[in-house]
């Protein structure tokens, strides 16, 4: 096995799309017998990451074009001499846990390019419009030299700012429909953008496109940006004509100059690398726990007595942790 994770990672190093898109689906294995093999991979791809690169987070309501800009703005950072890997996310079925992952037929004119690279994954049962092991994926892609790292999220929601914790900015699309829509968006997510997009800026909308982006920048005034020495600027474009999207590539490179001059962007991926350990260990446990000769002893009989209503999901959750850490001498009562 470890010869084949190194060629497998001299493979990806080499610019082999194939051998990227082999890597990822090892990561993103749910079997327990692929993840000694996933751990491996990203040791040996690890130390080959390109540490130059931006990643940036775009998030946005259904309806506002992600794909559409995406792929206009993929197209613009590759004619300007860069490598775009694009992470995509589509949401999961609750019920049979299927996904559409369409994103790639979505975005058909950027995947064509031999400077992209779009991989779509399902969000699972992960919180966070972000997929369990898109940090992994981050990782083998800038392993394989792409200079451009976007993650494309679900949508927006409360729980959806994980992307900020692994991207150096975050950019939120919204419809031109101002006001309104400002009410609907989480003040939360507000404060993490680093850039905030109207897209359908063309036709009778580039009026009310106009009126939105005065109104988030009049909001924007009062909330605390996430990033020193730099307040979140809105622009408009129209992902469909291609107005606009240079603009809001300069504002990224401008943003890219400022953060990764000062300490903010070594602080920040530093933060991000202490957070993933912590979150990883804190998945590792959880699934140790479950796989716990004690533990799977009691649960159905904790979950019973949960489920009836004798006895607190608290001192259920206590029950199982002596029992996974060596303590039975509480029992239920």
């Amino acid at each position: 096995m470890g010869t084949d994770s190194e060629a497998l990672v001299e493979a990806v190093r080499s610019g082999d799309r194939r051998a990227l898109a082999q890597a990822i689906t090892l990561i993103e294995s749910t079997r327990e017998s692929d993840r000694e093999a996933a751990v491996r991979l990203l040791a040996l791809a690890a130390p080959h990451a390109k540490h130059d690169t931006l990643r940036i987070g775009i998030s946005g309501v259904p309806g506002v074009g992600k794909s559409t800009f995406i792929e206009a703005f993929g197209n613009t950072v590759i004619d300007r001499g860069r490598r775009v890997a694009v992470l995509t996310v589509d949401p999961s079925s609750a019920l049979s846990g299927g996904s559409i992952l369409g994103d790639k037929t979505r975005m058909e004119n950027l995947s064509r390019r031999p400077e992209a690279y779009i991989r779509p994954s399902p969000a699972g049962t992960t919180l966070g419009g972000v997929t369990g092991r898109t940090r992994e994926a981050i990782v083998l892609c800038e392993a394989a030299g792409f200079d451009v790292i976007i993650v494309e999220t679900v949508g927006v929601g409360q729980s959806e700012t994980a992307v900020a914790g692994m991207t150096d900015m975050f950019a939120l699309l919204v419809l031109p429909s101002g006001g309104d829509e400002l009410q609907g968006i989480k003040r939360g997510i507000m404060e993490l953008a680093d850039l905030i997009v109207v897209n359908k800026a063309d036709g009778e909308l580039k009026s009310a496109a106009d009126r939105a982006a005065a109104d988030y920048s009049n909001a924007l005034r009062y909330l605390r940006s996430r990033t020193p020495q730099w307040q979140a600027p809105v622009k408009t474009c129209s992902a469909l004509t291609g107005v606009g999207i240079e603009m809001v590539w300069d504002t990224v490179l401008e943003y890219w100059r400022k953060f990764s001059a000062s300490s903010a962007q070594s602080s920040r991926r530093s933060d991000q690398a202490r957070a993933w350990m912590w979150a990883e260990t804190s998945d590792g446990l959880v699934a140790a726990l479950k796989r716990h000769p004690n533990v799977r002893g009691r649960v159905a009989q904790l979950e019973a007595a949960v489920t009836a209503g004798t006895l607190s999901p608290t001192v259920a959750a206590q029950e199982l942790l002596k029992a996974f850490l060596g303590d039975s001498e509480s029992k239920i009562t």
